[in-house]
C-alpha cells in the first residue's frame, strides 16, 4: 500500500491551497482509490456510493457529478505527474496504448454530460443513438 501513498500524495500537490482546493484534491484521491478497490464497477454512480459507504464522504451527488465533469480539474499537470511517476514507460523501445469507450445509457434529458451519441456496437434491437454518457477510458 505505499506504493499508492507515493503515486497518489504528488497528485494532490497540483490543486490549489485554499480549502475548496485542498477539499478537491481529497476527494479526486479518494475517486481513484475508489476506482481500484474491489467494491464496485468504476460507474460514476457506484463511485459516489463508494465515497460515501467506504471511506464516509457525505455531499449531495449532483456535488460529485460536478466534480468529476469540472472542467477546471488540473489535468495537464496531473499527466505530467502521472508520467514522472513511471519509472520506464517503453515496452521493447515503444510505448503502448490501450483505449476503451464505454456508453452508459441514461433516462432523463436533465442529466449532465448526456447527449445523443452514436454506438457502433448497438446491437439490432438497440438504438444507434442512445441519451447517454460517453467515458473513454486509456490506460499504458
Amino acid at each position: 500500500m505505499f506504493i499508492l501513498r507515493d503515486i497518489l500524495l504528488p497528485l494532490q500537490d497540483h490543486f490549489s491551497e485554499t480549502t475548496l482546493g485542498r477539499e478537491r484534491a481529497s476527494l479526486f484521491v479518494y475517486t481513484i482509490l475508489s476506482i481500484i478497490v474491489p467494491f464496485t464497477s468504476s460507474m460514476t454512480s457506484n463511485l459516489w456510493r463508494c465515497l460515501d459507504t467506504l471511506f464516509g464522504f457525505e455531499f449531495k451527488n449532483k456535488r460529485f457529478y460536478t466534480f468529476m465533469a469540472s472542467p477546471t480539474l488540473p489535468w495537464a499537470g496531473l499527466w505530467q505527474t502521472i508520467w514522472g511517476l513511471i519509472p520506464s514507460p517503453e515496452t521493447d523501445g515503444r510505448i503502448l496504448v490501450g483505449l476503451d469507450d464505454s456508453i452508459i445509457t441514461k433516462v432523463g434529458k436533465k442529466i449532465f454530460g448526456c447527449e445523443a451519441i452514436f454506438d457502433h456496437a448497438a446491437k439490432s434491437n438497440q438504438s444507434k443513438y442512445p441519451w447517454a454518457q460517453n467515458i473513454v477510458s486509456w490506460g499504458c
